[in-house]
């Protein structure tokens, strides 16, 4: 019997939507029936991860728990949550589950350090800047990073919440671009899109620069997990 792929979702719905969308391009299927059967349960009700980690927001572990354990029940085989911020509370919310969850962090690291590359410049979050996360999971690869100045990451912010969270097209750009040159001049070999609605701003408003997909990444562990082929390789 076929393995099945659950979806921890809702953070945010186009994230969740990118990912299963990806899943599907990459899997080597010449057939419905060839294809990974996968559950998604688009939680909306989980709390804001940024607000959490950086105070005063409400936790969004019983939310994310809930949903691995209705994933679980539906007869996944292995989980995947397409948040980079919420993998600050893998180590809390893994115990609660009786089958593995992919951390999207740690299958990035391996990818980049298959990449041979040394330096990345960080586009995420304040909840995933702040919790660090990111850093922690570098450095144990002794891979270097930079991210942006505090200004500068408000135009980060700007395109994540109020382009793609808000559904937003019309966003001005300028700042943003300004930002991801920045860390380009600080030695960034290539940019890591350490938010799951960066990969969605970057096809929707053609941002052509050199990046690393967590999600592309997520995807392609995930089948290799339930034994598929992947059609398009990293």
């Amino acid at each position: 019997m076929q393995k099945s792929i659950g979806i921890i979702g809702g953070m945010g719905p186009t994230a969740t939507y990118d990912l299963f969308k990806k899943i599907i391009d990459m899997t080597d299927a010449k057939s419905d029936q060839e294809h990974i059967h996968i559950c998604i349960d688009c939680n909306t009700n989980i709390p804001d991860r940024t607000k959490a980690i950086l105070g005063g927001g409400e936790s969004p572990i019983p939310e994310m728990v809930r949903s691995g354990i209705r994933l679980q029940s539906m007869g996944a085989d292995v989980l995947v949550m397409p948040c980079n911020t919420a993998h600050y509370f893998y180590g809390e919310i893994t115990p609660f589950f009786d089958i593995p969850l992919l951390n999207m962090l740690k299958e990035t690291v391996l990818e980049i350090k298959k990449k041979k590359i040394r330096k990345i410049g960080l586009l995420a979050t304040d909840g995933t800047i702040e919790s660090r996360v990111y850093h922690m999971a570098l450095a144990d690869a002794e891979i270097d990073l930079v991210i942006p100045s505090p200004i500068k990451q408000m135009s980060v912010m700007d395109v994540i919440y109020n382009g793609i969270k808000a559904s937003n097209k019309n966003i001005n750009l300028n700042e943003f671009y300004g930002t991801v040159d920045e860390l380009f001049e600080e030695g960034a070999e290539i940019l890591v899109l350490g938010c799951t609605e960066l990969p969605v701003a970057f096809e929707l408003f053609h941002i052509d620069r050199p990046v690393i997909d967590p999600t592309s990444v997520l995807a392609a562990a995930a089948i290799r997990f339930v034994d598929k082929s992947l059609y398009n390789k990293l």
